[in-house]
């Protein structure tokens, strides 16, 4: 072999050595940023807390959106704690979390839990008030929220086999005008009643 070849064959060798230790060095550093957030949403982002969504399988556009509203205390800043890990206990909120984020890392968690597959929630249900749900949500809901609310590509979240709990005090936070929403939604939601909305939770809830 030539010394030209060789010298070849050596700097290819340490170019693709470079890019796998870029790679790994980032994923890493992913990992790094990530692992704080399974303390509440669950080893990668599903939650097997009653009050905490899962988040795995959120569209990046979607969570981007939601970061940044935190960020900017759009968000109602509830206080809540860590569940687990070396923070367990400690009190923090959304919005404080959000705040110690860059935009890169926001990228990067972003992009991790989009590409992570949502696991539903077995819960408990009212099969009768599920049936008449499914009725409320094809009515008014459903352009938005397709398929029993299940598809990451609304840029909606994940309504179908998320957290009854969690969908029942966010829909309080939307009919108090605590929570911001889309100029298309409020007509809708303000158009459901008490019992309407009771039946669309436990619609979304029966999808396990």
């Amino acid at each position: 072999m030539s010394n030209t070849h060789a010298g070849y064959l050596s700097l290819a060798s340490a170019t693709l050595f470079g890019l796998l230790f870029a790679v790994s060095a980032s994923a890493a550093d992913v990992t790094k940023l990530v692992e704080p957030c399974f303390s509440c949403h669950g080893k990668e982002g599903n939650s097997t807390e009653a009050d905490v969504p899962s988040i795995a399988s959120f569209s990046d556009k979607y969570m981007g959106d939601t970061l940044n509203n935190y960020r900017n205390k759009v968000r109602p800043c509830i206080e809540t704690e860590y569940r687990s890990n070396g923070k367990k206990g400690q009190k923090t909120s959304m919005c404080a979390i959000a705040k110690e984020l860059s935009d890169s890392d926001v990228q990067q968690i972003v992009e991790y839990f989009a590409a992570q597959t949502f696991v539903r929630t077995p819960q408990k249900f009212d099969a009768e008030l599920a049936k008449k749900g499914k009725g409320v949500h094809k009515l008014r809901c459903d352009s938005c929220h397709g398929e029993g609310g299940t598809l990451p590509g609304d840029h909606a979240g994940i309504l179908g086999g998320q957290k009854v709990s969690y969908l029942r005090e966010q829909i309080k936070l939307f009919k108090e005008g605590k929570r911001p929403m889309v100029k298309k939604m409020k007509p809708k939601l303000d158009a459901l009643s008490d019992a309407d909305i009771e039946a669309v939770i436990n619609y979304y809830g029966s999808i396990q």
